[in-house]
């Protein structure tokens, strides 16, 4: 009989021990979830930060074209003449 009882409070022990990993487990998880969703916010805010200074970059180059110099002459051309197109499409548009 005593050994039924030290198999059932050995049972009864492990039992004990893996609730208490379940629950570490389990708040772990929701810790990291919390991480992931800071760490999600922070990615986002930064690659629009990276798309803000790539267009500042752009803008700048532009002008820096416009006022004379010849390193972004040719992207001055392409915009000017992408723009161009644009504005004849939509002369068209309100012709019709």
């Amino acid at each position: 009989m005593s050994d039924l009882s030290e198999v059932v409070d050995s049972l009864e022990n492990r039992i004990s021990n893996m609730l208490q990993n379940y629950k570490n487990l389990k708040h772990n998880k929701l810790e990291l979830e919390e991480e992931l969703a800071v760490l999600k916010s922070k990615h986002n805010q930064i690659n629009k930060e990276i798309d803000e200074w790539r267009s500042t970059c752009n803008s700048l180059k532009l002008a820096n074209s416009m006022l004379g110099s010849n390193e972004y002459k040719r992207d001055t051309k392409l915009k000017i003449n992408a723009l161009v197109r644009e504005i004849d499409k939509c002369i068209i548009q309100l012709s019709e």
